[in-house]
Parts: C-alpha cells; structure tokens; sequence
C-alpha cells in the first residue's frame, strides 16, 4: 500500500518533518535555557511525545485528565495539566494520576486549588500553578494580588506544592505581571520555580517578551495555516495534510471535494471568512470558501489550471489541532514511503 491508493479524506502525517519541528523546537529551547514542555492536545500520539522527550523535552503538558491518562498509560511519567481541574470526580481520577507520575496542575481560583488538596489527600504530593491572564481574556487571575493569595493558599495546604505562575500567551503583559508579582510572592517567603509561558507562533521570541523559564507549545510540531500566516513556518514546514478527493466538478469554476467539517473543523482563518478552510497545496489560488458535513465546495474563479474529478489533493488545515481529534487514527510518511496508520489515541478526551 502506498498514500496514493488510500481512501480520502485521510490525515497524513510526514514524519521526517513532524521530527524537524521537533528538534528545531527543542534546539531553540536549549539554546535560551528554557525547559521545553510540549503541549500533545495537537498531535496526540504517544509516540510523537516519546520523541518529543527523546529530544530533551523536561515533560509533557495535557489539557484534559483524559490525555493525561492516555500518556500515564503510554509511559510518561511528568505532566503538567494547564486547565483548572474542579470537582470531586476530577479530583479522584487526578489522585490517581498522582500516585503513578509526576503531577502539576494549574489553579486560578480557590475551588480549584480545594480539589488538588481532595486529590492530595491519597497521600500523592500534587505541585501547583497558578495561572495570570496576560490579555487573552481567557481563564487566569488578573491581578498580581489574586495570584499571591492563592500561591499563598497552595503552600498552606497539606499534600500541594507551589511551583510558580503560567500564562498563556507569552507576551510584554506577562513580563510585566511576572515583575510585579516575584517581589510580592518572595516577600512571603514563596520563590517559583516555574515561570511558564506558551504559544507556537510566537515561540521562538519567547525570551525577547518575558523572563519565562518553561515553554509549553503544541501546534510546532506539524504546523498549519495559521502558523505559515503568522510567519512561524512554511509550507514545506506542515507535517500533517489532509488527503482529499474531488468528487465534483458542477461548473466550471467550483469543485467539490470529499471532506467537510467532520475533517476539517470549522475554523476560519484571522481576517475572516474570505479566506476559506484550508490551502490546497496543488491549486494555491483555490478557495475552500464553504464545507457541510461531508462535502468541501472549492472556488476555482481564481485558478488557471484546474483539477479534474478523482484528482487527489493536499490541503493544509487552517487550525490543525482539531482537526487531530477528529479523526482515528493517521496514515504516516516519512521520506515518500507510506509506514501505515497510528491511532490518535488521546483524541475525544473531553473530560
């Protein structure tokens, strides 16, 4: 079996340029001291984030307690979840990580920091970060005040390490949030070991915006649309595509392809919907201007040479991250040669 007779659509993963990325990433962490700690909610296979830790990645950053599982059962054994954990159910299946790996966990409110200690008291040490908003209006405290009071609730609690601050993304309003809190959180006696930022498209900048000493990225690692827009990567920079088929071809200037938002998402572009979604790479004046479910309906208005029915095509995902966790499983690549198909085994984790 090779790639040009699989069934479309289908992700394909290149992994000599997945392995790139990595080392690129890897080299630029080394080479500024920071600690890398990828983030696997992009790829989600277990075997990327063996080699991502190969490389010299400190550990593995999970969003959800599902993909911490999925990697704890792969193996890995420190990881951070950078999502605020609540509730008692969460807590007894994050005491449960505890007491085979490393755990750390962000909080950014009391709630979150009673369910790590509920999780402690199995008698597994858990380390806290508390995390700031540095303008994503996302989750985060947005005072330096809120962010001592709860470094100070973490240390006072049995079972819970304060490890430091996170923020998502790097940015100069994280400098300034982190220079303004150090005083304040050694003036209690409280000295962070961990200053964690994040963020793939600007990662490379990371130690010109703010005096981080932990990088969690994810997206790096297979690259997309939004990353080549943002200057971060280029085409040939793009692990993953999604191989598709034109079924269609009603008139002259649309074609219709094989995938949709059960493959592509939905994910628009920064700048808007005129930008379509996705880049195919063969006809990189077409436009994937509308999607349904199943069907990609490709403007050709602006292509001198258009594709014919039952060509194949290679479309880079606007957003690909989600477009991991929508599929099963991925056909891999590496130097032209089809190495078969890998289960995306940390995909659907919502919980």
């Amino acid at each position: 079996m090779d790639i040009a007779s699989l069934e479309t659509p289908v992700p394909v993963v290149d992994l000599g340029i997945a392995e790139a990325n990595i080392a690129r990433m890897q080299a630029y962490a080394d080479a500024h001291g920071i600690a890398l700690r990828p983030h696997i909610k992009t790829h989600k296979l277990p075997a990327l984030a063996h080699r991502q830790l190969e490389q010299g990645a400190r550990g593995i950053t999970c969003q959800k307690l599902g993909e911490a599982e999925v990697m704890a059962d792969a193996g890995i054994d420190d990881i951070f979840i950078s999502y605020p954990i609540i509730g008692e159910a969460k807590a007894e299946r994050l005491a449960a990580l505890a007491a085979r790996v490393k755990m750390r966990v962000n909080v950014d409110s009391s709630a979150g920091i009673e369910t790590l200690a509920r999780a402690a008291r199995h008698g597994h040490e858990i380390g806290v970060v508390i995390e700031f908003d540095s303008g994503n209006k996302r989750s985060g405290v947005v005072t330096v005040d809120a962010a001592v009071a709860l470094a100070k609730q973490a240390a006072a609690t049995p079972g819970l390490r304060f490890d430091g601050l996170m923020t998502y993304p790097t940015s100069a309003a994280s400098a300034a949030f982190i220079a303004e809190a150090l005083p304040k959180l050694r003036a209690e006696g409280l000295e962070p070991a961990v200053l964690s930022g994040g963020g793939s498209p600007k990662a490379v900048h990371t130690h010109e915006m703010a005096p981080v000493n932990e990088l969690r990225v994810g997206t790096y690692v297979y690259n997309d649309r939004m990353m080549v827009a943002a200057g971060a990567a280029g085409w040939e920079d793009c692990a993953l595509t999604v191989h598709v088929t034109v079924i269609s071809r009603p008139e002259d200037d649309r074609a219709i392809i094989d995938a949709g938002s059960k493959t592509f998402a939905a994910d628009i572009m920064p700048g808007g919907q005129q930008l379509g979604y996705g880049h195919i790479l063969e006809y990189p004046d077409a436009r994937i201007d509308r999607i349904s479910e199943e069907h990609g309906m490709v403007d050709l208005t602006a292509c001198a040479k258009k594709p014919a029915i039952g060509e194949r095509l290679r479309v880079v995902p606007n957003h690909v991250c989600p477009v991991s966790n929508l599929h099963d499983r991925v056909a891999t690549v590496k130097d032209g040669a089809f190495l078969g198909f890998v289960d995306v085994a940390a995909r659907g984790r919502t919980l």
